[in-house]
């Protein structure tokens, strides 16, 4: 198989916490030396395109702003094409409301009145945003979360991600969002796809996690690689439903996948 594009997760993929994993710069530059366009694609969805190619061109990988792809991009890119005159109430980080602002979205402080409700991850959420998502509902707002997410990677191990956060604000009303769009969505797909330009079975994605890296490239008809340098086990694996084409040590050994 000849590949043409690379969808590539980030936190347990490409770097871990803080820290470049051995061997993923290099592993990026054969991957772009076979001629593949490469995509960083992250569910975190707190940092804008800009922040992520900063964040890894300190690392040593050098990106720009086009090649990078997250859940807060497709969330916002979604909300400007199907919301652009609704009211949006958000509870999320501030780097997403950042994204939003930037988008020229209608952010609203009173969840009364917003049209639409969106739910994401936020170290400082509590009650309060428990109770002002009750009343978004509650007056009729769509519900829609970022990224299904329920843990994340953090410096002192796993702590609760977006997904603990949406499934806490629709708990309230047993209520599940019209749509979640990070990966492995509909519209993270297209997003990912258009971005790069290539047909789906012209791509590889590579990712530490079964049901959104995995389940995005099966969904979308990609090549699908697993990584174990993140969340997934090969007990996970064995377990699963969603199943990888490949699973290999980390990115660093993406080389043979290649030669197939």
């Amino acid at each position: 198989m000849q590949y043409e594009g690379a969808v590539l997760d980030l936190d347990g993929t490409v770097y871990r916490g803080d820290e470049l994993l051995p061997g993923a710069a290099a592993a990026v530059e054969r991957l772009r030396e076979a001629g593949l366009r490469t995509l960083f694609f992250s569910n975190n969805p707190t940092k804008s395109r800009e922040e992520y190619a900063e964040r890894l061109a300190d690392l040593g990988i050098d990106v720009e702003p086009r090649e990078v792809l997250s859940a807060g991009t497709v969330t916002t890119r979604f909300l400007a094409d199907e919301h652009a005159d609704d009211a949006i109430f958000l509870i999320g980080s501030g780097g997403l409301r950042r994204q939003f602002e930037a988008a020229s979205l209608d952010l609203v402080a009173d969840a009364t009145t917003a049209d639409v409700l969106v739910a994401s991850w936020d170290r400082e959420f509590d009650y309060g945003d428990m109770l002002a998502g009750y009343r978004a509902l509650e007056a009729g707002a769509t519900f829609y979360g970022t990224d299904p997410d329920l843990l994340i990677p953090a410096a002192e191990g796993m702590v609760p991600g977006s997904g603990s956060i949406i499934n806490a604000v629709g708990g309230i009303v047993e209520r599940e969002p019209r749509k979640i769009l990070g990966k492995p969505s509909a519209e993270a797909q297209r997003a990912a796809l258009e971005t790069l330009g290539v047909q789906p079975e012209r791509c590889l994605v590579v990712g530490d996690r079964l049901n959104t890296d995995v389940e995005l490239g099966e969904r979308a008809g990609m090549t699908t690689v697993l990584v174990r340098t993140g969340v997934a086990t090969d007990a996970d694996v064995a377990e699963s439903a969603v199943q990888p084409d490949h699973v290999i040590d980390s990115l660093a050994d993406v080389g043979p996948v290649l030669d197939l």
